[in-house]
């Protein structure tokens, strides 16, 4: 009887990888970032990167690239679409995953993204994102580490619930002492850093 025939995958192109990695990440990535993730030199990633951003300029996307860092955008032509569907999405409501977010970050931020995955046991990108067009949640570079990011609550969101300081919040430090006790529970990463690229940031 014939032996079945099996099949050889080649590994996916660097190019192809880093447009994973940024699709993934949702956000500005560092090129010595992606080149220590994908262990090759950022001359390497720099050339990966000329080769997707000519690989993306008849699509819906585009490369941002920077002497320091590379970004995946929406293409300007397709700025009306994008509009849109802000306006479509700011008409929603958050939703139940959105509100967990937000709780999240109310009661523990500022709180890296790997910090919220944890908790939430999902990737949160997308829902950060949608918070963040709302203004109800801000990103800012992590007061330890300028790899990552923390979120935080916005002053219009204190406004709009109608109190000046978070721990006006309801039962805040019993919710608070909750969640400490819920993280700490969880699987820990290696480090407490938001990650390089794969890992939940």
């Amino acid at each position: 009887m014939k032996e079945p025939t099996q099949t050889t995958f080649n590994a996916p192109s660097l190019d192809i990888r880093v447009e994973a990695a940024l699709f993934y990440k949702a956000a500005p990535m560092k090129c010595s970032a992606l080149a220590k993730f994908f262990e090759v030199s950022e001359d390497d990633v720099r050339e990966a990167c000329k080769v997707l951003s000519e690989r993306l300029s008849a699509g819906a996307t585009r490369l941002i690239t920077t002497e320091q860092e590379v970004d995946l955008v929406t293409a300007p032509e397709l700025a009306d679409v994008v509009e849109s569907l802000r306006k479509d999405e700011l008409r929603r409501d958050i939703g139940r995953a959105g509100a967990e977010t937000l709780a999240i970050v109310l009661y523990r931020g500022p709180i890296s993204r790997a910090e919220i995955d944890r908790i939430r046991g999902v990737n949160s990108a997308f829902i950060l994102r949608n918070l963040m067009i709302r203004g109800l949640v801000e990103r800012e570079a992590h007061a330890t580490d300028a790899r990552s990011f923390q979120y935080l609550i916005t002053p219009s969101l204190l406004a709009h619930l109608g109190i000046t300081h978070r721990e006006e919040l309801p039962e805040f430090e019993t919710i608070l002492t909750a969640l400490d006790e819920f993280e700490k529970n969880q699987p820990r990463a290696e480090t407490e850093a938001e990650p390089t690229v794969f890992a939940p940031q």
